[in-house]
């Protein structure tokens, strides 16, 4: 089985990877657009996308990627993120003046940097900015990324855990050509539009309150060609098996100007 994800080999989306699927062949893409090509175009089985972080939020470019694909969201992972302060040999802590990394493992890590006077600068990938830190060899500069990135590009850890908050999560979703029937606790993710009037988001809502289902996130993404209009994601405990969640949908369909299913799997717990 092959599985993309994005980044260099070492990245915390590779790690989630081989966390979830076990013994797979990774494939590593430059970009989330080439991961889910990667897919669409049966290069690879499936693909694991990152999709939000507890502290950072969403990452919207794969939201608007899993609705412009005709792709299925079969299961999801939490990976704990733990970021590594990670050198050339011999260099010492005290010899680090910038550290460079992906934007978002540089947000998460802020008030350690500034607590260390230690400047910041973004790069394309937390994995890669091992890579690129070990092709310059520079002394004064680290890279922030994963344990398995410093092992893999033989480098110096110099300090573990220096995210900013322990409570550290990246949720992933896998995703692949064909949909799955999840077997007990499940999730579903769907994508729809409204009119836009009174009330309109207050009724959707009411589908799945009226039900007791219970909804874990909902998210608004503009409507590319439509400016000031939206479309609304959310993720609800249950799964398309279950007559609530069909007649929830049901309903909903009778105010949305758009409904897709983006699938529904597994439910992951901590």
């Amino acid at each position: 089985m092959k599985v993309a994800f994005q980044g260099e080999p070492g990245a915390y989306s590779e790690q989630a990877l081989f966390e979830y699927f076990g013994e797979v062949e990774s494939v590593p893409c430059e970009s989330f657009e080439a991961m889910f090509d990667a897919v669409v175009s049966g290069r690879c089985d499936a693909a694991l996308a990152p999709i939000e972080n507890s502290l950072a939020g969403s990452i919207h470019q794969n939201y608007d990627l899993l609705l412009r694909h005709s792709l299925h969201i079969a299961g999801e992972y939490f990976l704990r993120v733990r970021h590594c302060l990670i050198a050339n040999e011999g260099v010492k802590k005290e010899d680090v003046k910038k550290a460079i990394s992906h934007q978002q493992a540089i947000g998460q890590c802020l008030g350690y940097f500034r607590k260390n006077g230690i400047k910041s600068e973004t790069v394309y990938d937390t994995a890669g900015s091992v890579k690129m830190l070990k092709e310059s060899g520079a002394r004064d500069t680290a890279a922030v990324a994963s344990k398995r990135a410093a092992q893999l590009y033989g480098m110096k850890i110099l300090e573990e855990g220096i995210e900013d908050n322990p409570e550290n999560y990246t949720r992933f979703l896998a995703i692949q050509r064909e949909p799955v029937a999840p077997q007990g606790a499940a999730k579903t993710s769907i994508v729809f539009t409204l009119k836009n009037v009174p009330g309109s988001l207050f009724k959707a809502m009411s589908v799945f309150a009226l039900r007791d289902i219970d909804l874990t996130k909902i998210e608004s993404r503009p409507l590319a060609g439509k400016p000031w209009e939206y479309l609304f994601y959310i993720d609800f405990i249950g799964s398309l098996e279950d007559e609530a969640s069909r007649r929830a949908l049901d309903h909903l369909g009778e105010y949305a100007l758009m409904l897709r299913v983006l699938g529904s799997y597994a439910r992951f717990s901590v």
